[in-house]
């Protein structure tokens, strides 16, 4: 069988299967196999040479029988509307996962805002919110940042929407600057969650955080804030990588060095002579293995050759199906991305909820409220695993697919 390596389809068929374990028929997959609303939006926008530029957006809402979506907003040039429809089912997978009162969504701009002035990304931000005004809001769908978006780009967005709605809305939009109602904690709430994440696994598997050896692909917001939680818990980081390539030092690397090189895409390894490849990092000898880059890394071709005997996905997809059975298989504890990465949307959460209350939380609070919802997250889906005997994986989707699938049917939608 050829290895699956489209998002769309492979999500798909884990719902099936979570779905199949959890009693439901055929019409719940139906209902849960594709968003509920899928919107292609057209951008017009004058750039700076006085040019008329056109750019695609969508927005797709995956399910709101829980309540209203949430999902992020991405800027890059490889979006395509079936990337949207997975994303949007994993916000799903991740809200229920970590009991959140939300159906997934997501959105997306074919763009390149390396390539684009900040007067551009601001008009497109700002079209982007007009295109999508009838489809969301504070009660209906709210957006938050994602690959190359940020707190500046949700200013402008919820700036345009208080503007059409002729109010003040903050709860419109979450990763908001903390002056315009943003959550303290928010900015490392994903990295704060993957390392809940791995803190735990490293526990199941006897292993002291003290000396582990990690190696992190990806030194965006995740992996770079993650690099600097587990130095400071005593881990060696081994290994990094960006775009360009990886760093290694079986010694550990000086995270703090690195940090402060690296650039706002989170470059660094073009300042360094002896480089590794990405491909040769995935395959370091380490104790936990942390792929928070891009999809489909661990595959079926290089899944035999990774030596962790932990994989924390911090990144979205970073493994593929066939992949995932060659790590069970192999006895590596494999802790997915609806679970490890979901600190983010958790603190997202808060964050709408203070907007919605007015009444602010201080950094302390929202990482004790984050650290409960993450641990509870972590023993349910490894409870499931264990009692099932299936791979964390599937526990995690049939943890996060039961909430809609339950609120689907006291609905009486199917």
């Amino acid at each position: 069988m050829a290895e699956n390596l489209n998002l769309f389809t492979s999500t798909q068929d884990v719902i099936q299967d979570a779905l199949n374990k959890l009693g439901y028929d055929e019409g719940m997959f139906e209902l849960l196999k594709e968003p509920l609303r899928m919107l292609e939006v057209r951008i017009p926008i004058k750039m700076d040479d006085g040019k008329v530029k056109v750019y695609t957006g969508y927005r797709a809402q995956h399910n709101d029988a829980v309540g209203p979506t949430k999902g992020g907003v991405r800027f890059h040039p490889e979006v395509s509307e079936d990337e949207m429809k997975a994303l949007s089912m994993w916000m799903t997978l991740k809200c229920g996962i970590v009991d959140l009162p939300y159906g997934g969504a997501k959105g997306g701009i074919i763009c390149d805002p390396r390539q684009m002035s900040m007067n551009e990304i601001e008009k497109l931000s700002r079209g982007y919110v007009r295109a999508i005004s009838q489809f969301v809001g504070p009660t209906k769908d709210i957006p938050a940042p994602d690959v190359f978006t940020n707190s500046q780009i949700m200013a402008w967005m919820m700036d345009e929407y208080s503007r059409m709605d002729e109010f003040n809305s903050p709860g419109f939009i979450t990763g908001k600057p903390i002056v315009l109602g943003g959550s303290q904690g928010r900015e490392r709430a994903t990295a704060q969650g993957v390392t809940i994440c791995v803190e735990e696994a490293a526990k199941k598997r006897g292993i002291e955080m003290k000396g582990a050896r990690i190696v992190i692909q990806g030194f965006g917001n995740a992996g770079s804030f993650l690099a600097k939680f587990m130095s400071d818990a005593g881990a060696k980081v081994i290994g990094i990588s960006d775009a360009y390539g990886a760093l290694h030092d079986p010694e550990g690397l000086d995270i703090d060095y690195l940090l402060d090189r690296r650039d706002s895409f989170g470059t660094v390894t073009t300042l360094f002579e002896n480089t590794i490849s990405n491909q040769e990092l995935l395959e370091l000898d380490c104790d936990i293995l942390v792929p928070a880059a891009i999809e489909n890394q661990i595959t079926a071709e290089n899944a035999h050759k990774i030596k962790a005997s932990i994989v924390v996905e911090a990144a979205n997809g970073p493994t593929t199906s066939e992949a995932t059975k060659i790590l069970t298989d192999r006895g590596i504890l494999l802790v997915p991305d609806v679970l490890a990465s979901a600190g983010g949307v958790t603190v997202s959460y808060f964050e709408w909820v203070q907007n919605n209350q007015g009444y602010y939380w201080t950094e302390e609070e929202v990482n004790e409220k984050l650290y409960k919802k993450m641990i509870t997250a972590f023993d349910n889906v490894y409870t499931v695993a264990t009692t099932r005997n299936i791979n964390m994986r599937l526990a995690a989707y049939m943890v996060g697919v039961r909430k809609t699938a339950e609120a689907a049917r006291f609905r009486g939608w199917v």
